[in-house]
């Protein structure tokens, strides 16, 4: 449990320094048998700063109840 706490923890605060992550996916636009024509896309997924913050806590939440029980 404490694991799962440490990697919420982490993630929330990636989550709030960065704001989101990018992607970029290829797409073939055209296929005429010797010509092909891909296309580039880049895409961005926002995170909304409250969910940084709720991982955040939920994670420490998650640290100090498996400290609490390994007593």
């Amino acid at each position: 449990m404490r694991l799962v706490g440490i990697l919420l923890i982490v993630a929330g605060i990636a989550g709030v320094i960065y704001g989101g992550f990018s992607f970029t996916s290829h797409k073939k636009a055209v296929d005429m048998g010797p010509i092909q024509i891909d296309k580039t896309e880049h895409h961005t997924v926002p995170i909304p700063p409250i969910l940084g913050v709720i991982g955040i806590v939920a994670g420490g939440a998650l640290v100090y109840l498996g400290a609490k029980g390994s007593r």
